[in-house]
C-alpha cells in the first residue's frame, strides 16, 4: 500500500490521496479500510450503491474470485478471495478503454477520446448503442474474460447511472474512474431512506 501512518499498514480514507484512481475507485468496496476486500464487502459495496441481494452476491463471487488471485503476492491460492488495493493494477483486464494505464493512473485523453469517438448523439453522453459499439471496438481477440469484464462493468454502470433518456453522462463516467461516484451513489441511498 501507499504510505501508511499506522503501523499495521493499514489504509484511512483521510489517506486516500496517496492512492492512484484505481485504487480509488476499488477502495470504496474496501469496507474497513484495511487494504484488503473480501467478497462480503464486495457484496456490502453493491448492496450500498443500490444492487439487489443476487446481483450483489453474484458480483461478489465474480469480481473477487477474477481479482483476488491477480492482485495477491502469494503463489498459494487463498480460498478466502481477497483482493489487495495495492496490487489492483495487476488485475487491470484487456478489452477496456484504456483510460487506466498499466500501474493504474488516469490517462486523460484516453478518457476525452472516449466520447469523441463514441458520444455521436450528445458529446457529453453515451447511449446504450454508443456503449455497445465502444465496447466492440475494444474487443481484444481471444480476450473472453476481458470482454466479459467490461461489458459487465459498462452494463452495469449504464443501468444504475443513466438518465431519464437513457444516456450515460460524461461527469457519471468520470467518478466511477475515481471511485467518487460510488461514495455519492451511497450516501443519496442512505439521504432517501432517511426520508422515508
Amino acid at each position: 500500500m501507499p504510505s501508511s501512518s499506522s503501523s499495521s499498514g493499514t489504509q484511512s480514507q483521510e489517506e486516500s490521496t496517496d492512492l492512484t484512481p484505481l485504487q480509488k475507485h476499488v477502495a470504496f468496496f474496501d469496507r474497513n479500510n484495511d487494504g484488503i476486500i473480501y467478497p462480503s464487502e464486495t457484496y456490502q459495496g453493491f448492496r450500498a450503491i443500490g444492487c439487489g441481494v443476487a446481483l450483489s452476491a453474484a458480483s461478489a463471487l465474480f469480481i473477487n474470485g477474477f481479482l483476488g488471485p491477480k492482485t495477491s503476492s502469494s503463489k498459494i491460492p487463498n480460498p478466502r478471495l481477497p483482493i489487495y488495493v495495492k496490487n489492483i493494477h495487476k488485475g487491470k483486464h484487456g478489452s477496456d478503454s484504456g483510460v487506466y494505464d498499466s500501474e493504474g493512473r488516469f490517462v486523460a485523453s484516453k478518457f476525452e477520446e472516449m466520447f469523441q469517438k463514441y458520444a455521436k448523439t450528445n458529446s457529453n453522453a453515451l447511449t446504450s448503442e454508443e456503449l455497445k459499439e465502444m465496447l466492440q471496438a475494444n474487443r481484444d481477440p481471444k480476450d473472453y474474460k476481458g470482454r466479459l469484464a467490461s461489458l459487465t462493468e459498462w452494463k452495469l454502470l449504464y443501468n444504475l447511472c443513466k438518465d431519464k433518456e437513457g444516456f450515460l453522462h460524461k461527469e457519471t463516467v468520470r467518478a466511477v474512474y475515481d471511485g467518487s461516484l460510488f461514495v455519492k451513489m451511497e450516501q443519496e441511498r442512505q439521504s432517501s431512506r432517511k426520508k422515508a
